[in-house]
């Protein structure tokens, strides 16, 4: 139900893209994301790898419809956000976290390849280091270690603050010209998702046949 969920309202945003300056996303409560559907992780084990390669590629397009939108996309990273939950963070423009949210890609400690972009938007933003030592060991980071490691471009104190500060990053983006921002975004995302397709459709290969393997 989240899925069809969240696709509803990003059409929403799109149809009426007027209307915005800018958008938060965040999560419900003091988590903004606890990773997959591990019962509906399970049915992919059950599944061909054939199959499972096109319906993780499309479970992929369903969240990474956040670049598709022409505004600005902020994430407020206000509590854990694991696994696929992390890689929606990282298809944000923009991400700011409480100082001790817990966020990581544990892909690897579930016997699966890293999905959702995690191996092209890590790198993208903070380097292929970055990217080998957390997809490689599964680690889990904190807000304040994510900052170091730029995952993050800022840190909030703990609590709704990363909300509050997420909106006012957003608010002080939509006081700006709209055809400039709306015009610079596609141009810093043209250049930052070149190979992204490819690489989604690497990560669905991989993850389908490591399903077999369970």
């Amino acid at each position: 139900q989240l899925v069809e969920d969240f696709g509803q309202v990003l059409e929403s945003i799109h149809l009426n893209a007027s209307d915005y300056g800018a958008v938060v996303i965040t999560g419900a409560g003091k988590a903004f994301s606890a990773g997959g559907d591990q019962a509906w992780l399970k049915q992919r084990c059950k599944d061909t790898a054939s199959r499972n390669s096109q319906i993780m590629h499309d479970f992929y397009h369903r969240f990474l419809a956040v670049r598709s939108l022409p505004l600005p996309v902020v994430a407020a990273i206000n509590g854990p956000a694991v696994g696929a939950g992390m890689c929606l963070a990282m298809a944000c423009d923009i991400r700011v976290a409480s100082r001790s949210a817990k966020m990581g890609f544990p892909f690897v400690s579930l016997g699966l390849h890293p999905g959702m972009g995690a191996t092209h938007m890590i790198a993208s933003v903070a380097g292929y280091e970055t990217a080998y030592r957390l997809l490689l060991t599964g680690d889990m980071i904190t807000g304040e270690e994510a900052k170091e490691l730029r995952l993050v471009s800022q840190l909030a104190p703990d609590g709704p603050a990363a909300q509050a500060d997420a909106l006012a990053l957003a608010e002080r983006i939509a006081a700006q010209s709209p055809v400039a921002v709306r015009t610079l975004v596609r141009s810093l995302r043209r250049k930052q998702d070149e190979g992204l397709e490819a690489a989604l459709w690497r990560e669905a290969d991989a993850q389908a046949h490591c399903y077999g393997t369970h």
